[in-house]
Order: C-alpha cells, then sequence, then structure tokens
C-alpha cells in the first residue's frame, strides 16, 4: 500500500509538471467501485445481469482514463459509506449526493452530475411535497438517502409517515401496490427508472422539483475515505478529462436528452 501510495503521488505530481494531460496512469491498479444497481438509468442492470447506466458508463470512463482495472461490488445504498470506511470497497460510485453532513464522513470527487429531487403520485393526486399535503400520508424513501434524510426533517415533525426501503425498486412496488402514497426520490431516477415504464403509466410527478443544498448539496460525486486524497485526485484529473475531451457529453447523450451535468 505505501508503495502504491508513493507511486501515485509521484505520478500526480509529473502529470501536474507535465501541464497537458490531467488524469494519472494507475498502470492497471485494481479500484473496487460500490454500487446499488436499482436506479435506472443511473446504475442498473440488463436482463442478463450486466451492469449499466449512466453512472456505470462514467465510472468505466473514469477508469480507462486511469488506466486502472476496476471491479464493482454490489451493495445496498444505506451501507455505502460504513462499507467504505471498512475497506470493504475504494470508491463510492452510486450518484451520491454531496451533503455537509455526509462530507462529515467521507471525502469526494469534484461534481459527477445533479438532479433534484421530485415527488411522485399517482395520477389525480392532490398531493404536493409540502409538509401540509403529506400530513398523516405514507412516503416511500430509500434509506441512507438525502430524500429520507429531507421527508424525515421537514415532513416527518409534521405528521408524515415516513417509510423506509432497503432499495428503490421495493419503494415502486409499494407505491404501486398502494401501500404508500407518494414516493421521494431523485428526479432522473424517478423518470426513467419508473415512469417511463409501463408500470409507472398511472404516475406522476407532484409539484416542483426540491433543490435544498442544505439536503441536496451541489450534485452528485464519487465517495472515497479521507484519507486517500491521491486517489481522489486522480478521478478529478480523470474527470476533467472526459468533460474536455467529448467522453462525458457522449455518454450523457446516450442516455438523457439534457445535461444532467448542470451548470459548470
Amino acid at each position: 500500500m505505501k508503495q502504491w501510495t508513493m507511486a501515485l503521488s509521484l505520478a500526480l505530481a509529473a502529470a501536474a509538471t507535465a501541464g497537458q494531460a490531467h488524469a494519472v496512469d494507475l498502470k492497471g491498479r485494481e479500484i473496487r467501485l460500490a454500487v446499488d444497481p436499482t436506479y435506472p438509468p443511473l446504475e442498473y442492470k440488463t436482463p442478463d445481469g450486466k451492469l449499466t447506466g449512466f453512472g456505470v458508463d462514467i465510472a468505466n470512463a473514469l477508469c480507462a482514463q486511469l488506466n486502472a482495472r476496476c471491479v464493482w461490488v454490489e451493495t445496498s445504498f444505506d451501507g455505502m459509506i460504513p462499507g467504505l470506511i471498512a475497506r470493504k470497497f475504494d470508491v463510492i460510485s452510486s450518484s451520491m449526493t454531496i451533503t455537509p453532513k455526509r462530507a462529515e464522513q467521507i471525502a469526494f470527487t469534484n461534481k459527477i452530475s445533479n438532479a433534484p429531487a421530485r415527488l411522485v403520485v399517482r395520477r389525480g393526486s392532490p398531493l404536493l411535497p409540502d409538509a401540509a399535503s403529506l400530513k398523516g400520508k405514507r412516503v416511500g424513501v430509500e434509506q441512507g438517502t438525502s430524500q429520507e434524510d429531507y421527508a424525515r426533517a421537514k415532513w416527518q415533525p409534521a405528521g408524515v409517515e415516513i417509510v423506509p426501503y432497503q432499495n428503490q425498486d421495493q419503494v415502486y412496488t409499494d407505491l404501486t401496490s398502494g401501500r404508500l402514497d407518494a414516493a421521494f426520490q431523485a428526479s432522473i431516477a424517478a423518470s426513467d427508472g419508473f415512469l417511463k415504464r409501463p408500470e409507472g403509466k398511472d404516475f406522476t410527478f407532484a409539484g416542483q422539483a426540491i433543490d435544498d443544498p442544505k439536503f441536496f448539496g451541489q450534485g452528485d460525486g464519487l465517495g472515497l475515505r479521507k484519507q486517500d486524497t491521491e486517489l481522489r485526485e486522480a478521478f478529478n484529473g480523470a474527470l476533467a478529462d472526459i468533460l474536455a475531451n467529448g467522453t462525458y457529453a457522449r455518454i450523457n447523450k446516450k442516455y438523457f436528452d439534457f445535461d444532467i451535468y448542470g451548470a459548470k
């Protein structure tokens, strides 16, 4: 580990001196990436079990830019920060919002993407994403997400029942069955992962998007252990490169008809 850290530090210094390329060549080093594949179109599995999605493609592009050998580790979203700290993997690569609360425990790369949160309800429902409207209702969230934090802080004290689930698919299952009155999640995941699918045809977004910086930060990034500063800067360099060379734009266009990165 000490030899790898020293080699990486020297490579970073050389890249900075050259002033031509941001990315560091990690020369086939293994990096374990944590993913929760229940967030289409960000991270999900094809029918044959292959990992895919915008976030997966971006992470693979970053690994290719770094010449690293990245290995995917599937885990539930609420176990990602504990798993990272326990060294079960090296990087959280599953659309994790950069928030002050999380930044107390782990470090983040620069922003990878940005998408506000939305409430999903059955078509014709009068519910809106505010405490008064949701009082006495059951709202599903995925455990460990910024949406859960927001809902518990803003809605639960007013009498809204916040129901946590281990993954987003379970939220949608209970929403369609009527066991939930609404679901609260990232807008992109809800749009492409539910509303545009047959099971979501009777549902829609309610009210306006919620993008409170206190809970949702300034976007999503890769999560790393605080002491892994060289690895974080290596990923930041690779991100700068794929933004500049068109790779990011190509992947963005594959999944979305808008700029998911947001304001530069």
